[in-house]
């Protein structure tokens, strides 16, 4: 492994709330949710290839009450509080994540190297042992039988010659995984693809209106339940937590996308199978400082620095969605309004990214040229 800190930053563990997202949590409870308001102008034009209009509008941002939810799954709505209101313009955004073979399109075209590829330097890791510093990434790791879950080292690896083309490490391929979403990518890789595709990444407000596909302070992207009529709605993970995935909901880890039905605008796996990185700075106390302003937020874009009270010394940005890990035995950030949070030069088996492009901004083709 790298070092300790490097894989606690990489997966977003989830520790005991801090004081300061307490006091924000004790601010608002799902009560201050209002009704949304979309925008009522109709698309710009014809869809992207691959990508569905989200009008925009004026809605409460954050995460309430799930009725259903334990007191475990309530700690993943810590950061998430005071809710409040916000506008963000109408957009364009990928109906589903980027997967495998749009990424490879991407590096085909221009020769990139993802950051799990490069070989870490000295210098970003000062005290490493040298024969730590090999190209690899965080994975995912199981042990087979249960353990606390008080330290997530026990289900996290570092691991040598893991990166997009080998997700779980060099013996791992992509055969056959051209339509899964494509895994391991740190923030700077997200960008690099982005504006290679003529797009850029949502902000966390956008990417929480367009979760919500229209509906109004709902606990989860589809609506009140979790299984509404026992039908599975995400990629979640079933069984003892870490040791264990059933597969109940068909798949064990992750699964291609668009499996589960898609959210009121479209848009599949806005809840589970891999978190998604948003534009945003972490701060588990931006939402009050929202709130303390006053009025409704227009287009925000999150802190101008980022602060991580547990990790102070480590630029984080918001992560969001939930992922294939995700239970209410230690965290349920499937929920819609909560946040994730990740160190920007790691990513992780669980981690990917879709985009987002300005209604104004000129089509792209799928290869991601300008027409």
């Amino acid at each position: 492994m790298m070092t300790a800190l490097v894989v606690m930053a990489a997966v977003g563990w989830h520790e005991p709330p801090s004081s300061q997202e307490v006091a924000a949590a004790s601010v608002s409870t799902s009560s201050s949710f209002l009704p949304t308001k979309p925008n009522g102008t109709p698309p710009p034009g014809p869809a992207p290839d691959g990508m569905a209009w989200i009008p925009g509008g004026e809605f409460s941002m954050g995460a309430g009450d799930a009725p259903e939810m334990n007191d475990v799954g309530m700690n993943a709505t810590r950061d998430s509080r005071p809710i409040h209101r916000v506008y963000v313009d109408g957009f364009w955004m990928d109906k589903t994540d980027v997967t495998n073979a749009q990424f490879e399109k991407f590096v085909k075209a221009t020769g990139y190297i993802t950051v799990a590829e490069r070989t870490p330097r000295a210098e970003d890791f000062p005290g490493a042992p040298p024969e730590n510093l090999v190209a690899g990434s965080v994975v995912f790791s199981p042990p087979d039988h249960p353990v606390e879950l008080n330290d997530h080292f026990q289900w996290w690896s570092y691991v040598k010659g893991a990166n997009w083309r080998h997700p779980l490490g060099s013996q791992s391929d992509l055969k056959r995984k051209e339509k899964y979403p494509v895994v391991q990518i740190a923030y700077e890789d997200a960008l690099a693809y982005a504006k290679w595709a003529g797009k850029r990444l949502p902000t966390e407000a956008e990417w929480e209106f367009a979760a919500r596909g229209g509906l109004t302070g709902k606990p989860y992207v589809w609506g009140d339940e979790f299984r509404p009529k026992g039908q599975w709605m995400a990629n979640t993970h079933q069984g003892h937590f870490p040791n264990q995935d059933t597969g109940a909901d068909k798949f064990v880890g992750i699964a291609p996308v668009a499996q589960f039905p898609p959210n009121g605008y479209g848009l599949y796996d806005m809840a589970g199978n891999v978190w998604q990185w948003t534009s945003d700075w972490y701060r588990p106390d931006y939402y009050a400082q929202l709130a303390a302003e006053g009025g409704i937020a227009r287009n925000p874009k999150g802190p101008d620095s980022p602060f991580d009270p547990d990790e102070p010394g480590e630029k984080k940005r918001v992560h969001r969605g939930g992922s294939f890990l995700c239970t209410d035995q230690y965290c349920s950030r499937y929920m819609v309004g909560t946040r994730g949070k990740g160190e920007v030069s790691t990513g992780t088996n669980h981690l990917g990214f879709r985009c987002v492009q300005d209604a104004n901004a000129a089509p792209t083709s799928p290869m991601g040229e300008r027409r």
